[in-house]
């Protein structure tokens, strides 16, 4: 039997008693075609702070393209970035491994609080590398 492609948005989205959440993400700007399609979450860290994960905003937007090409619905999803060369030798450098963490947290919760079919994870850093692979 082959894999429905919405194995888990299905849940989400389909049926009476999800109006809800349909009208939610409709407010936001999907549309009830978009819906029908398999819902890929793509992760990113951008943040204005610094420079290697300053570029995630504009591959990201590549990557939704993408996958709007290939028949899914992207939905992006942000998390942290913490910088050791700015915070070094700074009360904030605690903030730094730690931070692996909560962008694996993050990632994941997303992923399974909107029930996503696929990912696409962006990460450029020593501290966004294994926490988006966590």
């Amino acid at each position: 039997m082959p894999l429905d492609p919405r194995h888990r948005s299905r849940t989400l989205v389909d049926g009476p008693d999800r109006a809800p959440a349909r009208a939610m993400l409709k407010s936001v700007g999907y549309d009830s075609e978009s819906l029908t399609r398999p819902l890929v979450m793509v992760a990113h860290s951008w943040i204005g702070t610094m420079p290697c994960n300053f570029s995630q905003r504009e591959l990201a937007a590549e990557v939704m393209r993408g996958i709007r090409e290939a028949g899914g619905t992207p939905m992006e999803i942000n998390t942290v970035s913490i910088s050791d060369g700015i915070a070094m030798g700074t009360e904030g450098m605690k903030a730094s491994l730690i931070s692996r963490e909560v962008i694996a947290d993050s990632i994941e919760l997303c992923g399974r609080g909107y029930l996503f079919d696929a990912a696409v994870v962006i990460v450029g850093c020593d501290k966004t590398i294994p926490g988006g692979v966590m």
